[in-house]
């Protein structure tokens, strides 16, 4: 089911049977385009299988014209606060079904962008976890992912510190009330690694509770089909499936 949530799009995939958590899944694309296949329905079908609902976010990116042409130097086209904007929007529509437990689900970018939730979104719609994977991180640090940065700011704002720095998520982790589930491959050849071990260090310095997996090989990309690039990577799904499990049967998640 497509649900339209003022103009943007968001896809339903409900699993059999009532489902308590759902998830809302971000592709990535670096805030230029959306990998709406492998980061996205198939990762809504996985989360099906394992009783969860999934809803798919096509949130707005840059587009191919922007990142190719520079056009949002004459127009503004879609940047931040766009992004986090669809993300709020989605959840209070996911919040007014009624889940017992809502969550958000992000890949390269889109990591990026649960984490800019967890830190920022308001408390009554806020995400009750996130999921960042092989996440963009930092906007100012050595090792940003700078196509992401235009992508999410634009030609012009990319170069404001100050914004850069507030959408530096390792710098305000002291904001993040909720489990952080948290993973990369130290192979990744798009994102540098690092980013993740910033959060990773952030999360551990504010007492902040989530789970850091690092893997060797795996690089980048892959969504829920590990198995097709690695065979230490694909361990992420079962990984998630108990830490989220825990989460729920321990009552951690408030």
């Amino acid at each position: 089911m497509v649900l339209s949530i003022q103009a943007q799009k968001v896809i339903e995939f409900l699993p059999k049977g009532k489902a308590k958590t759902a998830i809302i899944v971000c592709p990535g694309g670096s805030y230029c385009w959306l990998d709406k296949k492998t980061e996205g329905i198939d990762v809504a079908h996985w989360l099906n299988e394992n009783g969860i609902a999934a809803y798919v976010l096509y949130y707005p990116t840059a587009g191919w014209a922007a990142f190719a042409y520079h056009s949002r130097l004459i127009y503004r086209g879609h940047q931040y606060p766009d992004q986090i904007n669809a993300l709020n929007k989605t959840l209070q529509k996911v919040r007014s079904k009624g889940y017992q437990f809502v969550g958000a689900m992000g890949f390269s970018a889109g990591g990026h962008l649960v984490l800019t939730s967890a830190e920022y979104s308001p408390k009554d719609i806020a995400p009750d976890f996130v999921a960042p994977i092989y996440p963009v991180v930092s906007l100012s640090a050595a090792c940003t992912h700078k196509r992401s940065r235009r992508g999410l700011l634009g030609e012009y704002r990319k170069r404001n510190k100050m914004l850069c720095d507030s959408l530096s998520m390792e710098k305000h982790a002291d904001r993040i009330t909720c489990p952080v589930f948290l993973i990369n491959c130290t192979d990744d050849p798009i994102v540098n690694y690092r980013n993740s071990e910033l959060m990773d260090s952030a999360l551990t310095a504010h007492h902040k509770p989530h789970f850091y997996r690092q893997f060797k090989t795996g690089g980048h990309g892959f969504g829920a089909t590990a198995e097709k690039t690695s065979p230490e990577a694909i361990k992420w799904k079962s990984l998630f499936i108990n830490w989220l499990n825990q989460l729920i049967n321990r009552d951690i998640i408030q």
